[in-house]
């Protein structure tokens, strides 16, 4: 688990540690339920910007200040005294993740709470999702008048059958963790005091293999999911630009070494 934050790192709204190669990202404003104002959109940005450029940093674990909210979305009550009805995000997305397309690294959704709007919007845009027992899940936009524009219509319509994912939509209803993971929306569901070393569990699980073949995979995955079938995704995936690194790799030929001779590899990440 991650080290504990420095006084400096308590005062800003996103606070990040790391615990070897795992970055963790905290939404740092439990008073308002984390939700995003602008400085806390900038300053994921920046942080997930941070992530994707160190290559020593290979999964990111991204989670809200204290125990009763992942991310309730955007701070309704600060776009309400800037008058802005539709908040300028960065170009990286909401929450600086919603349209990032280009990190192939891991990112893993640690639910602490509750997760509605924008909050389910960024776990919807992790490769993996971790809830508490106490985790709620929601895209109450329509409420007030708002759509779920950070990608919650588009990936909550393709991560589970239709009827269920409009049936959440249309209706504006939360479910709770249980139900999240019945439907396939997260991965697994522990007890709050057991969130943090059930992430890190996952964690040293994806750490165990080759860094370019899982950066690999989940590109190629993605690069899959738009061809039109399977038949034209095999047919293409030599092709892919991530298919030919991890095939020209040191980390492949060390793999089958290893292999051969018995032995732990030794993972260089190139």
């Amino acid at each position: 688990m991650p080290n504990v934050p420095s006084q400096d790192a308590l005062s800003q709204p996103v606070a990040v540690t790391r615990d070897g190669p795992v970055s963790w990202v905290t939404i740092n404003r439990p008073e308002a339920l984390n939700a995003l104002d602008v400085a806390t959109h900038y300053a994921l940005h920046d942080a997930f910007d941070a992530f994707a450029a160190d290559p020593e940093q290979l999964i990111c674990v991204v989670t809200g200040a204290g125990p009763r909210a992942f991310c309730v979305g955007s701070d309704v009550k600060a776009a309400a005294a800037a008058d802005t009805a539709i908040a300028t995000y960065p170009a990286s997305g909401y929450a600086g993740l919603t349209t990032r397309f280009d990190c192939d690294k891991p990112f893993i959704a640690m639910v602490n709470g509750l997760a509605l709007g924008g909050g389910f919007e960024i776990a919807l845009a992790c490769d993996i999702v971790i809830a508490a027992e106490t985790a709620q899940f929601g895209l109450p936009e329509p409420l007030v008048g708002a759509i779920a524009l950070a990608g919650g219509l588009h990936r909550l319509a393709r991560r589970i059958p239709y009827n269920l994912a409009m049936g959440l939509i249309l209706t504006s209803r939360r479910i709770d963790a249980a139900e999240a993971l019945r439907q396939g929306l997260v991965n697994e569901v522990v007890a709050p005091e057991e969130l943090a070393a059930t992430v890190k569990r996952w964690c040293d699980d994806i750490l165990k293999a080759s860094p370019v073949a899982i950066q690999a995979s989940k590109a190629i995955v993605r690069q899959g999911l738009a061809e039109p079938d399977v038949e034209t995704a095999l047919a293409r995936q030599a092709a892919y630009p991530a298919f030919e690194r991890w095939k020209n790799s040191a980390d492949f030929a060390e793999g089958l070494r290893a292999f051969a001779e018995r032995r732990p590899p030794a993972w260089t990440n190139s």
